[in-house]
């Protein structure tokens, strides 16, 4: 009787001029990576951040998400590469920025505000202010993203509830994921939780330490842990235990008031 081996090879051979290699594994895809300026969190990812896809940070406020983000934003700028920030819920603060790095010349802050923010505040317009700030947000990031000329975007949904942020359609993401596919741009979305589902290439969890003091009032030092989530670019087998790594940040403490 014929092995295995032998019978996939006679298949093959029969089916080759109609499907070309019909049994044969598609070749993993190898995805350009940009550097994070955190060396724990590069060789977790291989490398850093998939350029030309969405990767999503996600965990609670003070979980070292706006940390992440900035450490990025500065290895980019250094680099001379245009970035850009929408601000949700205009937290980012500019000091923390640059005292972690980043170039603010090189970066685009996007505010979004409400006209009637100084309409009494009711519950209902409470959610219809925040699902405006949302939708702002939503619209400038498609528009940055359809012109290009970024190397970097950072969606910050971190004050979204996250009830409005599963409102997000999922058209939404695919559009996004294709528009930074071509304008080869990396799209760091930061939230409570995971909003981009399949569109995303890379979903990170983000967890507080202990936070290191000096003498009984100073905070000197604040840890954070990493672990990934689901990355679509690496192997099964890693996907299933996803591992962890801890990193700590001395800077940008006011940034974290979002974080």
């Amino acid at each position: 009787m014929p092995s295995a081996a032998a019978l996939r090879l006679q298949i093959e051979e029969s089916l080759a001029t109609r499907f070309p290699a019909a049994l044969s594994p598609m070749p993993r895809t190898i995805r350009e990576a940009a550097a994070t300026g955190i060396a724990a969190v590069d060789a977790l990812l291989d490398g850093g951040l998939p350029v030309g896809a969405i990767s999503e940070v996600v965990g609670p406020e003070c979980s070292g998400r706006t940390t992440l983000s900035l450490a990025f934003l500065a290895s980019c700028t250094a680099r001379g590469q245009v970035c850009a920030w929408v601000d949700t819920s205009d937290a980012l603060d500019p000091e923390s920025a640059a005292a972690s790095g980043v170039h603010l010349p090189l970066l685009l802050w996007i505010r979004c505000t409400n006209s009637s923010a100084a309409l009494p505040m009711t519950k209902n317009r409470r959610s219809r202010k925040n699902w405006s700030h949302l939708d702002q947000a939503l619209r400038t990031t498609d528009l940055l993203l359809q012109v290009g000329g970024f190397a970097a975007l950072v969606l910050d949904l971190g004050g979204v509830d996250p009830a409005q942020g599963m409102r997000i359609p999922l058209a939404t993401w695919f559009r996004f994921r294709q528009a930074a596919d071509r304008t080869r741009c990396t799209l760091l979305v930061l939230g409570q939780a995971s909003y981009a589902q399949s569109s995303a290439a890379v979903v990170l969890d983000c967890s507080a330490l202990r936070a290191e003091a000096h003498g009984e009032t100073v905070l000197s030092r604040c840890g954070f842990e990493l672990s990934r989530r689901r990355e679509r670019f690496t192997q099964f087998s890693q996907q299933r235990k996803p591992p962890a790594v801890a990193w700590s940040s001395s800077t940008a403490w006011a940034a974290e008031k979002s974080a």
